[in-house]
């Protein structure tokens, strides 16, 4: 079976917060700003830059992505919210999702993805998972979530 990546719609809404509430990662304040932006979304897909996509695997939502254009900054974009199903990890969904990102920012003339996470154990497969799609670790913010909770920026140049 492959994933199927596709624009999120509204009736999308309830599964895509099913998939944030049960991602442990994430922590309550998390939960709310995605909610936010899938609110964003919904409201007006085009003018909120916050594009949204699901994956689909047996017809099924098993994950979804956010992302969208840096304010100010000339072809970079960021990735701000990427979450997949903890039943379906492991499959290569993320990382469907994180290319097919990639490929839409190319795709609009971007030159350039970033990705913000935590520095804590939780989030070190996320971490690996960039890595290994070739991002490097470009800044390190300490103590910027909470004491002894980094914020780690990653980066990826485009070709």
């Amino acid at each position: 079976m492959s994933v199927i990546i596709r624009p999120a719609v509204p009736a999308d809404r309830p599964l895509i917060t099913a998939i944030l509430a049960d991602t442990a990662e994430f922590a309550p304040v998390d939960f709310e700003v995605a909610c936010e932006l899938l609110g964003a979304y919904f409201e007006d897909p085009k003018r909120s830059g916050y594009p949204t996509f699901v994956a689909e695997w047996g017809g099924s939502i098993v994950g979804y992505i956010c992302f969208g254009p840096t304010p100010l900054a000339e072809g970079v974009w960021d990735v701000y919210w990427v979450a997949v199903s903890r039943k379906m990890r492991g499959r290569g969904i993320g990382r469907a999702l994180i290319a097919f990102a990639e490929d839409e920012v190319r795709r609009t003339g971007g030159r350039m993805v970033l990705i913000e996470t935590s520095s804590t154990e939780p989030y070190a497969p996320a971490r690996q998972l960039y890595l290994q799609m070739g991002y490097h670790v470009a800044a390190v913010v300490s103590d910027f979530y909470k004491e002894g909770d980094a914020k780690v920026i990653f980066q990826k140049k485009l070709k």
